[in-house]
C-alpha cells in the first residue's frame, strides 16, 4: 500500500540478467530498493516477484525484539 514500482528495465546483477522495478515509498518518493519481475536464468525464477530493500533505508526503533 505504501510502496510505488517504477518501470522495468533490465540489470545486470552479480546473479545474472535480471528484468527489476525500482521500488518506492509513496509518501516521500525515496527509492528503497527493487522487486524482480523477470529472471532469464532457470537457476533464479525463484526470485521473480519478490522484493529487494537496501539495509541502509532500515529504520530501527527501540530495538529489534
Amino acid at each position: 500500500v505504501n510502496v510505488g514500482c517504477g518501470p522495468a528495465e533490465q540489470r545486470l546483477l552479480l546473479t545474472g540478467l535480471h528484468s527489476v522495478a525500482d521500488i518506492f515509498c509513496q509518501s516521500c518518493k525515496t527509492t528503497l530498493g527493487w522487486k524482480y519481475e523477470q529472471a532469464f536464468e532457470s537457476s533464479q525464477k525463484y526470485k521473480e516477484g519478490k522484493f529487494i530493500i537496501e539495509m541502509s533505508h532500515m529504520v530501527k526503533e527501540n530495538g529489534w525484539d
